[in-house]
């Protein structure tokens, strides 16, 4: 029994495999190499002319650089008879863009604000929803954070 003992333990230590292994990581981190710096230096380094925020880059909508403007979302609503033809309508805010979703308000004389959401190309806009209450499933899963935040409201994070 105690031959069985010695035997076990005499196979233990460190296997061969870990004795002459390459330092870890950590441990070569202090002694930096070429190797090692790169690429952290390349990810590190600020990209020449810092971008300006765009609708695409930020999770808040933001004017629409490349439309649709105001009368495309004004016709856009028309087109769909969601208003009377002889309303009166002016744009009470945007049309703003997040990626390829836009929201505008519009005051719409004798009616409550109206809610708009839209996506697609600032010169073809397509309806998403409109009305006084525009946080549908749709906006609410598929928008980006600044289109949802707008039409849902900001209590909202789904």
């Amino acid at each position: 029994m105690a031959l069985l003992a010695a035997l076990l333990t005499s196979g233990c230590g460190t296997p061969p495999e870990l004795r002459d292994a390459q330092p870890s990581r950590s441990a070569r981190s202090a002694s930096p190499t070429p190797t090692d710096t790169a690429p952290t230096t390349t990810a590190a380094a600020p990209p020449t002319g810092a971008p300006t925020p765009t609708a695409s880059s930020t999770p808040v909508a933001v004017r629409c650089p490349a439309g649709p403007s105001s009368q495309q979302v004004t016709a856009l609503v028309r087109g769909q008879d969601l208003l009377p033809a002889d309303a009166q309508v002016r744009v009470v805010t945007g049309p703003l863009c997040a990626d390829d979703w836009h929201y505008t308000l519009l005051a719409v004389t004798g009616y409550e604000p109206l809610q708009v959401v839209s996506r697609g190309s600032g010169t073809a806009p397509r309806l998403v929803t409109a009305g006084t209450d525009v946080c549908t499933a749709e906006v609410r899963v598929t928008s980006p954070t600044g289109i949802r935040t707008l039409a849902c409201g900001a209590g909202s994070s789904t």
